[in-house]
């Protein structure tokens, strides 16, 4: 039987860049203004886009990009370079992002993506970068806190191969490297895997392709910073999703045990901190929830929005936001229960003292009388 087209072996990456990124949550917010002139070699990143878009389709604020000196580590058979790009968000969130070159052969790249796979050494240089930014930030970040928890997520960013390749034959011929990288798994894949992992892809023109997965996408396109820009938004926006859900868990647990526990005589004179504390906690939620939600203007059809569109639904991110959305809520209506209990309890407390009052006249005048 004839090949009709290159076997995978055979693909080499001319020109290719894997991007790995973690994601932090650092701060309650950013001031990037103030940043900007606290740390050098900065600039606000925009979205750099070489297709047809609106002038409103872009960042609200722009986020601030820092380049980093950094030492170069290896991966396996690759290299980093000896720098890092450090993104912060108005909300809070900073994103890490390593750069290694990637020119070789296609079919090694599985090997990469495992090899990146919770990726201690990345992970723990990729915390002292945040640490240091935190430092030097200062009064920038507003209640600064780095949180335990990170999210990962590795971008296989291929501009040429050595041989014209088109999006149609990638789909068809390479579709189980694609789907090893997007798994990090070295190993052959069964079909079905194959098939759920390249499922989510869209092209823009004939020689580009981005198959967007959970924890990695493969793009084929001579340029691609856009579509960087956009899944290192999402990629940060699922950490604020998760961050919030944990917070508000806690707020939760807290705000069931106070009203369950609450004194009485506390409640009736308003002591201690806790009607403060839900709405403080009802609020931070709320507005973290909007900016995060709102940084990002994705408006009409056009490729960027679709990309964004994709790697949400791969992210769940609708399903974050209906389970965040709900638990405001019960929050918000625990708030209601204890400032109508406070209330309600005032107002015994007042008949009671009304009572008081009217017994103790009655008795007065009573012994007047007599």
């Amino acid at each position: 039987m004839t090949d009709v087209g290159p076997s995978p072996k055979s693909l080499v990456v001319a020109k290719g860049t894997c991007i790995p990124l973690f994601a932090y949550e650092v701060a309650q917010s950013i001031d990037l203004n103030a940043a900007e002139r606290l740390v050098a070699a900065t600039e606000r990143q925009t979205v750099k886009r070489k297709r047809r878009a609106p002038a409103y389709f872009e960042y609200r604020p722009a986020p601030l990009r820092v380049t980093v000196d950094a030492p170069v580590h290896a991966v396996g058979a690759y290299r980093t370079a000896p720098t890092v790009e450090v993104v912060l968000y108005d909300f809070g969130a900073v994103s890490v992002g390593y750069t290694i070159p990637i020119e070789g052969s296609f079919a090694g790249l599985p090997r990469l993506a495992y090899d990146l796979w919770g990726n201690r050494d990345l992970l723990d240089d990729s915390r002292h970068h945040v640490e240091r930014l935190l430092a030097t930030l200062g009064a920038a970040a507003v209640r600064p806190r780095i949180a335990e928890f990170v999210e990962d997520y590795s971008l296989f960013h291929v501009e040429r191969f050595d041989t014209p390749c088109d999006a149609a034959v990638l789909a068809a011929e390479h579709a189980p490297t694609v789907a090893q990288i997007l798994r990090a798994e070295p190993d052959a894949l069964s079909a079905q895997e194959i098939s759920d992992a390249t499922a989510s892809r869209l092209s823009f023109g004939l020689s580009d392709a981005a198959f967007v997965d959970t924890d990695a996408t493969v793009l084929f396109d001579p340029e691609g910073d856009d579509v960087r820009a956009v899944l290192e938004f999402a990629n940060t926006q699922l950490l604020e999703m998760r961050y919030l859900d944990q917070q508000l868990d806690d707020a939760l647990d807290r705000s069931y045990e106070m009203l369950s526990r609450r004194r009485w005589l506390g409640s009736v004179l308003g002591r201690g901190p806790d009607l403060r504390q839900l709405a403080e906690l009802h609020m931070d939620g709320a507005l973290l929830f909007e900016r995060v939600a709102n940084s990002l203007k994705l408006v009409g059809e056009q490729y960027l929005a679709r990309v964004y569109g994709l790697v949400s639904r791969r992210f769940r991110l609708a399903d974050w936001d209906s389970g965040i959305s709900r638990k405001l809520q019960a929050i918000d209506s625990i708030y209601d229960k204890m400032t109508d209990r406070v209330t309600a309890r005032r107002m015994e407390l007042l008949e009671w003292i009304i009572i008081v009052l009217i017994a103790i006249s009655l008795a007065v005048s009573f012994r007047l009388g007599h």
